[in-house]
C-alpha cells in the first residue's frame, strides 16, 4: 500500500506535471520510410531461411 501511495503522490506532484507538460507529444507514425521497410523485409526473409551452420 505504501508504494501505491508514494507513486500516486509522485504522479500528482507539481514537478511531475510540469515535466510532463514540457515533453513533446508522442505521435505514432503509421508510414515507415521505404528503405527501413526494405531492411525489415530482408531481415524477415533471412530469418525464414535455414541456418546452414551459421553461429548465433
Amino acid at each position: 500500500m505504501k508504494l501505491a501511495t508514494t507513486i500516486r503522490s509522485q504522479v500528482r506532484s507539481h514537478a511531475t506535471r510540469g515535466l510532463l507538460r514540457s515533453m513533446p507529444t508522442f505521435k505514432v507514425v503509421k508510414d515507415m520510410p521505404e528503405h527501413l521497410q526494405n531492411l525489415l523485409d530482408s531481415l524477415d526473409a533471412a530469418e525464414l531461411q535455414p541456418s546452414e551452420g551459421r553461429r548465433r
